[in-house]
């Protein structure tokens, strides 16, 4: 089981920037997927991005195209989500999450592990 900590949410300005950070514990980082999620107040969970193990892949959701870049530093363990021209519906708590395997998904159920989550909220 890998350990997932998000790191670099915040309160931002509609239009806006912000990179979102997940750094991974172990040796395994570079084999596996990783994805980012979202969760807004009274809504279930949604994809937002993912990225293949070597990050030749990605996907994202229609809403975020466009506007957010997923990326990952292998050597680091590192996954990131940069987040531009953000809006008032990207307010939610992103999650990280460790794929099962090394190919891009959308679906929550083929991701074993779970970040804690960080807050991201857009205000004027």
């Amino acid at each position: 089981q890998v350990q997932l900590v998000e790191s670099g949410g915040g309160l931002v300005q509609p239009g806006g920037s912000l990179r979102l950070s997940c750094a991974a514990s172990g040796r395994t980082f570079g084999l596996y997927a990783m994805g980012w999620f979202r969760q807004a107040p009274g809504k279930e969970r949604e994809f937002v991005a993912a990225i293949s193990w070597s990050g030749g892949s990605t996907a994202y959701a229609d809403s975020v195209k466009g506007r957010f870049t997923i990326s990952r530093d292998n050597a680091k363990n590192i996954a990131y989500l940069q987040m531009n021209s953000l809006n008032f519906e990207d307010t939610a708590v992103y999650y990280c999450a460790r794929a099962r395997g090394p190919g891009v998904s959308a679906a929550t159920r083929t991701y074993d592990d779970w970040g804690q989550g960080t807050q991201v909220t857009v205000s004027s």
